[in-house]
């Protein structure tokens, strides 16, 4: 397995680069290497420069808009934008709905959503945990009846990521409570504009309602938008959250982060002595180093399978518990590193900071990455699936 750059993988980075240097605005560069919140504008306009570009799917077929990447190459481009500091192409759509319409929809479905999903029109979220239902997502409750050429849909979904702004929701819902669990749920495309539906934010440690609850009483739903069989979803469930989890390591944006820290950690303290320069913390930022050379290591055999048709199996668990522990690790290291600084928390400031203000918001960037070893499947349940997976227990 060779884990090395060709001449001709190289030379490709150097293209990406490049066009991310001179077409990244300076403004949304700022923001994301500054930690700032960023707004749905700033997520649809670098996404609507990115489709206009034929980058904003690269996984996807050629023919509905991707690129023909290779995986060596798809990981490349991560890596360059995330060196880069561009904002992130939100996942829900293009990554995890969009696998699933192209694996399982109609060609009705495919037509229009994926043009819709590719440039941003349609801002798209996940209808997937309840109050009652989260690590053990086949118990969920949210009902969905077939009424002629309807479903009437009604229930409740909670952590819904950036609900507030979306326009569709990719659901799970039971349509038929009498068979075992993982057998009765189907997958439903609605429209987060129909009546019946109320969207409430859920105000986190970072003084952020990035997170939603999501009402639905009594919610039409055409029988068209049923993705697949009835009944189906679990299986589509689990297509979709291998696709989620494989992206949650995030080594790019990582490094990036870690070259942060020793920054911050290098400037001078009133001692006169930088905390880089304490051989305790030192020794903490070089054990986090190894880890994430590690977790690269890892990706880089995954992508090396992928090259050769293998999909990841237990391998996406890992890379989610692995990449987690050390996008939180380096959050701790950010407040260790800042010192008494970490304590004031201004939430003016997260959005638009001065300049040289930078880290008076990591307190709340480290509240936001508290959620990272729970969402797409908490770490706990991951260590499960890979004991089942790799030991048969």
């Amino acid at each position: 397995m060779d884990l090395n750059y060709s001449a001709a993988d190289r030379a490709f980075g150097a293209e990406v680069r490049a066009w991310l240097d001179a077409n990244l605005p300076p403004d949304l560069k700022a923001k994301v290497l500054n930690h700032r919140r960023l707004s749905k504008d700033d997520f649809v306009r670098w996404h609507k420069i990115m489709a206009a570009r034929g980058w904003s799917a690269p996984s996807w077929p050629v023919e509905w808009g991707g690129t023909d990447w290779s995986p060596t190459q798809k990981h490349i481009f991560d890596e360059e934008c995330a060196r880069a500091g561009t904002p992130q192409i939100l996942p829900f759509g293009v990554n995890m709905v969009a696998p699933v319409i192209l694996r399982f929809g109609s060609e009705a479905q495919k037509r229009h959503y994926l043009p819709r999903i590719y440039d941003c029109t349609d801002w798209w979220c996940q209808g997937y945990s309840e109050p009652g239902s989260g690590s053990d997502l086949a118990s969920l409750s949210t009902r969905a009846e077939r009424r002629g050429d309807r479903y009437i849909v009604n229930g409740q979904k909670t952590w819904t990521t950036l609900a507030q702004h979306a326009d569709m929701i990719f659901c799970l819902v039971r349509t038929d409570p009498e068979v075992k669990k993982q057998e009765g749920i189907s997958f439903l495309l609605i429209d987060m504009h129909s009546p019946g539906i109320t969207v409430r934010p859920i105000l986190t440690l970072d003084e952020d309602a990035e997170v939603n609850e999501v009402f639905f009483d009594n919610v039409e739903v055409p029988a068209a938008n049923l993705v697949g069989e009835e009944n189906k979803g679990w299986t589509y469930a689990k297509y979709l959250l291998g696709h989620e989890r494989t992206g949650i390591a995030q080594v790019g944006r990582s490094k990036r982060e870690l070259e942060f820290l020793k920054r911050v950690a290098a400037e001078q303290q009133a001692g006169g002595a930088s905390l880089m320069q304490d051989a305790r913390f030192a020794s903490k930022v070089a054990d986090l180093e190894i880890e994430l050379m590690a977790l690269e290591i890892t990706v880089l055999r995954v992508v090396s399978a992928e090259s050769h048709g293998k999909g990841p199996g237990p391998d996406a668990s890992l890379l989610k518990v692995k990449g987690t522990e050390v996008q939180q690790r380096l959050t701790e290291l950010m407040l260790e590193a800042i010192g008494p600084r970490a304590l004031p928390f201004h939430i003016e400031r997260f959005e638009e900071p001065e300049a040289g203000e930078v880290i008076d918001q990591l307190a709340g960037y480290y509240f936001n990455f508290r959620k990272t070893s729970i969402y797409g499947g908490s770490n706990e349940i991951q260590k499960n699936i890979m004991t089942q997976m790799i030991l048969g227990l």
